[in-house]
């Protein structure tokens, strides 16, 4: 499903998931979060959206 989007689509992802994980930290230093495994998952998911867009530039400069 992260192929899929473009790179415009990518960076708004990419914005929100970095404002999700943010949320998430904060929530677990006032008081541990309930499951804290999403950090992980959540740091993991904008490193492959990073990935992705990383390509996707890549690809627009070659093709130019």
């Amino acid at each position: 499903e992260i192929k899929a989007l473009s790179a415009e689509q990518l960076k708004d992802q990419i914005t929100a998931e970095e404002m999700r994980l943010l949320k998430l930290k904060f929530a677990h230093a006032v008081s541990p979060i309930e499951n804290p495994m999403r950090i992980r998952e959540a740091r993991k998911l904008i490193a492959r959206l990073h990935t992705e867009l990383t390509t996707k530039t890549r690809q627009a400069q070659t093709a130019e």
